[in-house]
């Protein structure tokens, strides 16, 4: 907690509207969008409801198809599945472990409808080519930016460059409500519907600055406000959004800087950030040589009182994957190294005891 977090809900409670688009949710929609220079952004319960408003703004429907990487949490699947979309997964790069940009084009069919890109551990997709593949077969771009708040690609904030950004604010975040999330509406032409759609389906929020004298059902919507307290606790974070920020990349760098030597050793491999990419400091991990490895690592550092954990199990391998999605093809990166990556603890405090962690990786290794 930054220290205002109480403060600010004990304000929203005693304003007395906190069912949401309240004083302090309107402050947290000023600051998103006077800082990143997205047209419009909205606080959403979720990056889950971000992304299955993204879902409803680009009209998916059954059969449509959406190209993502299978390395992601479920929840970027899961919003287009919603709506009897199947994913298409493409397999990942080795160095960022982002989709591969050059193997989206080959999963493209008539079907298509849409690229969701994930920037994951806060590190930037290749946007650039991303947005000409989508450009060239009139495809909508998404970005599922959960972990890139604060992060950018070539000076522009992630989730500013596609058509929609959606963003968490999840306890796991960087900044965070606890819950929470927001919606970037980077393609202007997307406001209005994304209000409406907000609103469970109404123009509710023209009626509330006065541009209509009574407001109605428009179009299929559901409840995606958070409540004022959500946004009050998010607006003291948001104030302090730059100093964690800064926090976690001192923290970030000094794993970056001590663990070099048993890299070079050839016993893991640590993080590649491109030169384009600005990162936030979200996640150190690194690469074990195998799951057997990998697995020893773990057990290892937790009898030394440091927990460590695995990431995402693959979509394309799971239950529900093989029921709603598809690959494009044999997704071998993916697997190979969601079966090698190990996350260390990562949080504003832990310079007190990072040392511990390095000295514990750098003699089990």
């Amino acid at each position: 907690m930054t220290g205002k977090e109480l403060e600010y809900i004990a304000e929203a409670h005693k304003r007395g509207r906190l069912a949401g688009d309240g004083v302090f949710t309107e402050k947290c929609h000023n600051w998103l969008q006077d800082q990143l220079g997205t047209p419009r952004a909205l606080l959403t319960p979720s990056c889950t409801a971000a992304l299955e408003m993204a879902a409803l703004l680009i009209d998916i429907e059954p059969g449509d198809e959406v190209i993502m990487p299978s390395y992601t949490f479920v929840s970027t699947a899961n919003a287009f599945v919603l709506r009897g979309a199947v994913p298409v997964f493409v397999d990942i790069r080795s160095d960022t472990l982002n989709i591969d940009e050059k193997k989206i084009e080959e999963a493209i069919t008539e079907r298509t409808k849409a690229i969701v890109v994930v920037h994951y551990a806060g590190v930037s997709c290749e946007m650039d080519q991303v947005i000409s593949i989508a450009r060239r077969h009139g495809l909508f771009v998404i970005e599922d930016a959960a972990q890139g708040f604060m992060s950018s690609y070539k000076d522009r904030p992630l989730g500013t460059i596609g058509d929609l950004g959606c963003y968490s604010f999840h306890e796991t975040k960087n900044i965070t409500s606890g819950q929470g999330g927001a919606l970037l509406v980077n393609n202007p032409s997307f406001i209005e519907h994304a209000e409406i759609i907000r609103e469970k389906g109404t123009n509710r929020s023209k009626f509330f600055r006065g541009e209509v004298d009574k407001y109605s059902w428009l179009a299929a919507g559901s409840s995606y406000l958070p409540g004022e307290v959500t946004a009050a606790f998010l607006w003291a974070q948001l104030e302090k959004a730059s100093l964690i920020t800064k926090q976690r990349r001192l923290i970030w760098e000094t794993y970056h800087l001590q663990l070099k030597s048993i890299e070079g050793s050839g016993k893991i491999r640590l993080p590649i950030v491109p030169k384009d990419c600005t990162h936030n400091g979200h996640m150190y991990y690194v690469l074990s040589r195998s799951l057997q490895h990998r697995t020893m690592l773990m057990a290892s550092l937790r009898e030394h009182g440091i927990f460590a954990v695995f990431h995402y199990v693959p979509l394309h391998s799971s239950p529900a994957g093989s029921k709603y999605s598809k690959s494009s093809v044999q997704l071998a990166e993916t697997e190979r190294l969601s079966d090698c990556l190990l996350r260390l603890p990562l949080w504003p405090g832990l310079e007190a005891c990072q040392q511990r962690v390095i000295d514990a990786l750098q003699q089990l290794a």
